[in-house]
């Protein structure tokens, strides 16, 4: 029974030596010392706006915003057309047809609302299905890049990221952006 116990302590001395050992080893890993995850950071608005690729993003959805700024104008256009003449003529018509105008004038109007809330709606989608397509490459290339330097894990910094603060030596949107271009010019290569 007393060889039992003695068992019994000595195994709680070793479990407790395992502890230790590895209490020591997480806090080697701590707020101190370097941790053995190499980290990355990368800034997806610099990205986007010092790439080809970016830029041509862009490019594209301001110019499908500018199309749909063209239509909503041409209906400002009418819209103001009417209202201008339903003043002008709302001393010399009569009421009833005052009310016609009136009517017409207000159907007009919200069928304005409508399209600009379509178009609104129209140039959300385009832009959140660019900047998802874009967002994959970019992910990609980033995977890559990690991968050549060796890092465990890649941080996102800007606004609404959570990244706060960071050495600026982690910071890989350089190669990131050299690495989109390159991918860029290789495949516009005939």
């Amino acid at each position: 029974m007393r060889k039992a116990c003695v068992g019994g302590v000595s195994g709680w001395i070793t479990l407790g030596s395992l502890a230790l050992s590895l209490a020591w080893g997480c806090a080697a890993m701590g707020p101190n010392n370097p941790s053995d995850l190499p980290v990355g950071v990368v800034d997806p608005q610099r990205i986007l706006a010092e790439t080809v690729k970016g830029k041509r993003l862009s490019d594209a959805l301001n110019a499908f915003m500018k199309d749909r700024q063209t239509l909503v104008e041409l209906e400002q256009k009418e819209l103001r057309k009417l209202e201008s003449e339903l003043m002008a003529q709302s001393t010399i018509l009569s009421q009833e047809a005052r009310d016609r105008k009136e009517e017409q004038f207000r159907e007009k109007m919200a069928g304005y609302q409508q399209k600009v809330a379509d178009l609104n709606r129209e140039v959300q989608e385009k832009q959140r299905e660019l900047q998802n397509e874009f967002r994959l490459q970019v992910q990609k290339v980033v995977s890559e890049v990690a991968g050549q330097r060796g890092l465990g894990l890649v941080l996102e910094y800007g606004v609404n990221s959570g990244t706060l603060y960071y050495q600026a030596g982690l910071d890989i949107s350089t190669d990131v952006i050299q690495a989109l271009d390159r991918e860029g010019s290789v495949m516009s290569a005939p």
